[in-house]
C-alpha cells in the first residue's frame, strides 16, 4: 500500500457553508459517492485560514482531526514548519470572506496573492505538487493568464472551476460530441462577479464539445435592467436579443420556477410577470469567434436553479437540460467536485480543463468591465483561448 497523501488547505474563510467547509469536510469526514461512503485516501495535514468570522468552524476541526495542524503562514501550511514543500496537494479556496471591492463591484479575493505564495514555496523548494483553485482563478485576467502560464512553466496540474460542470444534470445527457450549434442560452440567477460565474461555466462546459474545439470569445456585451426586456422581446439574436424558443426551453428544464400568482407555480411566465418577479435583470451576449452566439441571463425572483439550452444543426432542434443542485443544506454536488480533485492528487492530471476555467475567468471579467462603461460591447481579443475535450462524459451520473 501506497503512503497516504498529505493536502495543505489555504482558505480565506472556513464556516458553515462555506466553499471550504464544502469541500475540505469532504477530504475530512469522506462523502457519499457510487452507493457507499468514500473516504478519500488522502489526509488534510495543514491549514492556514486567512479570516475568521462568528461561526468559525477551523478550530473545531482541528480539535476533531488532530493530524491537521494549524498553520500560521502559506508557507508554513506548505512546509508543514520545517523549510521545504512537505505535501503532495493544495486546497486553494479563496471564496467568501470580508474582502474590499473595487469600481467594476469586483470583490478583490486573494487567489492570486495565495498563489503567488504557494508558488514561492515551490520555487525554493525545486519541485512542485498539484493545486485546485476554486471557482475562477482571478478577479483580473491578467493574474488568471500569469497563474496558468505559472503552472505549464512548472510543470504541475492546476485545476480550477466550481460543480456546475460535474453536478447531475436532468435529463442526464451530455452536449453531442461534435455537434454543430448555431445559439446556446443558459439562465440562472445570483449576482455579477459571482454566480455568472456559474451560468458561465455551465454555457461553456457544453458548448466546448462542439464541432472543432473551442477557440475562444471574440467579443462581450452586458445588459442590465430594462434594456434585457426591450432586448428580449426583439425575437431573435439578429435584431439585437435572443432565441425566445431556446429561453422557454430553459424554464421549462426549471424545477425551482417562480409565480406571480398565488396557487399552481409552474406557470409560464408573461411578459409582465418577468417584469414583477425580476427587479435587476442582467443579460451577457457573447459573440464567439467560430460564429456561435451565447446568451446568459441572470433572473433573480424568476428562476432558483441553473438550466442550458442549444440550438442544433442541421436539424433546428433544441437540446436542453437542468444543471441539478440539490437542496443547500446538503450541497451534495460539492461531491463530484472533490472527487475530480481527488483524482488529480491520485494520478497527477487534472480531470478539467484548465482552459475552461480561464475562459470563464475572462467571460467573468469581462462581463464586468461592460456594465461599467455602461453596458457597451467589448471586444476580447485577448480571449483567444482554444482547447479540445474527448467524448467521454465526465458529470456526475451515478
Amino acid at each position: 500500500m501506497r503512503p497516504r497523501l498529505r493536502i495543505a488547505a489555504v482558505v480565506t474563510e472556513y464556516r458553515h457553508f462555506s466553499h471550504a467547509q464544502h469541500v475540505v469536510d469532504r477530504f475530512l469526514f469522506g462523502y457519499g459517492w457510487e452507493g457507499r461512503h468514500h473516504k478519500p485516501e488522502m489526509d488534510v495535514v495543514s491549514l492556514y485560514v486567512d479570516q475568521k468570522p462568528k461561526g468559525d468552524l477551523s478550530s473545531a476541526r482541528c480539535a476533531e482531526f488532530p493530524t491537521m495542524r494549524f498553520a500560521p503562514t502559506i508557507a508554513d501550511a506548505l512546509t508543514a514548519g520545517g523549510r521545504t514543500l512537505n505535501v503532495d496537494g493544495v486546497l486553494l479556496i479563496g471564496e467568501h470572506g470580508s474582502y474590499p471591492r473595487n469600481e467594476k463591484g469586483q470583490t478583490l479575493y486573494p487567489r492570486y496573492e495565495f498563489f503567488a505564495q504557494i508558488i514561492d514555496v515551490f520555487r525554493k523548494s525545486g519541485r512542485s505538487v498539484p493545486i485546485f483553485n476554486d471557482k475562477h482563478l482571478s478577479w483580473s485576467w491578467d493574474h488568471a493568464q500569469e497563474m496558468v502560464a505559472t503552472s505549464r512553466a512548472l510543470g504541475f496540474p492546476l485545476m480550477a472551476g466550481s460543480s456546475l460542470p460535474v453536478t447531475r444534470r436532468l435529463p442526464a445527457i451530455d452536449f453531442p460530441h461534435h455537434a454543430e450549434t448555431s445559439e446556446v442560452m443558459a439562465v440562472g440567477y445570483g449576482g455579477v462577479d459571482s454566480y455568472d460565474f456559474h451560468v458561465l461555466e455551465t454555457i461553456q462546459c457544453h458548448v466546448e464539445r462542439r464541432r472543432g474545439g473551442e477557440t475562444g470569445v471574440a467579443a462581450v456585451q452586458a445588459i442590465r435592467g430594462d434594456d434585457v426586456w426591450r432586448r428580449m422581446s426583439a425575437g431573435s439574436w439578429q435584431a439585437g436579443g435572443w432565441d425566445p424558443e431556446l429561453f422557454r426551453a430553459c424554464l421549462c428544464r426549471s424545477i425551482q420556477l417562480g409565480s406571480a400568482r398565488a396557487g399552481y407555480s409552474d406557470l409560464y411566465p408573461t411578459d409582465a410577470d418577468l417584469r414583477t418577479l425580476v427587479k435587476t435583470p442582467v443579460a451577457y451576449r457573447i459573440e464567439y469567434r467560430d460564429g456561435l452566439k451565447a446568451t446568459m441571463l441572470l433572473l433573480n425572483g424568476l428562476v432558483g436553479d441553473m438550466t442550458f439550452a442549444a440550438r442544433l444543426k442541421p436539424t433546428n432542434h433544441v437540446f436542453s437540460c437542468l444543471m441539478y443542485l440539490p437542496h443547500r443544506d446538503v450541497c451534495n454536488f460539492f461531491s463530484p467536485l472533490a472527487n475530480q480533485i481527488e483524482t488529480m492528487f491520485l494520478t497527477g492530471k487534472s480531470p478539467r480543463p484548465i482552459e475552461r476555467t480561464l475562459l470563464t475567468t475572462g467571460l467573468t471579467a469581462a462581463g464586468a468591465e461592460s456594465l461599467w462603461r455602461g453596458q457597451q460591447r467589448i471586444a476580447t481579443p485577448h480571449l483567444t483561448v482554444e482547447y479540445h475535450v474527448g467524448p467521454e462524459s465526465t458529470f456526475w451520473r451515478t
